[in-house]
């Protein structure tokens, strides 16, 4: 998984390969992506009527998955979103929907300032960088592996610009891989 590289090593890694990446998403920003991953999230991916889904308000330049959570509402989908809790624990999900009243969480994220909280079956992932094993680069707080961890049977699904695709990214026993990416050019299956 990490390549035989010691902890230290594949946090430097990490590390090296986060910057990057930041540096590399800020110029991958194009009208009409946002759309264009809703609609081969909506094709390819059938779910459950009821599941309920996992989603993420973004934050600087992430993919806009807000369209992609307004259709599955609108479909009829619980949308939850995360709320960050302090550090070593996982995230929780509030129930979200169309104009909620929305408050400024940590890290810079933003959340439902008070709704029912669930469980997902569907977790839309944020993430910096993949690659097509399913390893994700997040933020390096571990709240998504640990949340990923904790939900067992969730599916995994990435979100991000096809541009932030890499050939390998460092991974580590903790980190959990995704089921699939979907990007505004398609859906990759792992």
């Amino acid at each position: 998984m990490n390549g035989g590289l010691s902890d230290a090593a594949l946090l430097a890694a990490k590390a090296a390969m986060r910057a990057s990446a930041l540096r590399l998403r800020a110029g991958l920003f194009q009208p009409g992506a946002a759309g264009a991953l809703a609609h081969h999230v909506l094709a390819g991916c059938t779910t459950h009527a009821t599941a309920a889904v996992a989603g993420f308000w973004p934050m600087g330049d992430e993919i806009d998955v807000r369209p992609l959570m307004r259709a599955l509402h609108a479909r009829g989908h619980p949308v939850l979103l995360p709320v960050t809790p302090r550090r070593g624990l996982p995230l929780v999900f509030r129930a979200w929907s169309p104009g909620c009243p929305m408050v400024p969480g940590r890290f810079g994220t933003s959340h439902p300032e008070a709704a029912s909280e669930g469980t997902p079956s569907v977790v839309l992932v944020p993430l910096l960088a993949f690659d097509l094993r399913g390893h994700r680069l997040g933020y390096g707080g571990g709240y998504y592996d640990r949340t990923l961890a904790a939900l067992p049977d969730a599916f995994r699904l990435g979100i991000a610009y096809a541009g932030q695709q890499v050939p390998e990214v460092p991974a580590g026993p903790t980190d959990v891989p995704l089921h699939a990416i979907a990007t505004e050019l398609g859906l990759i299956r792992v």
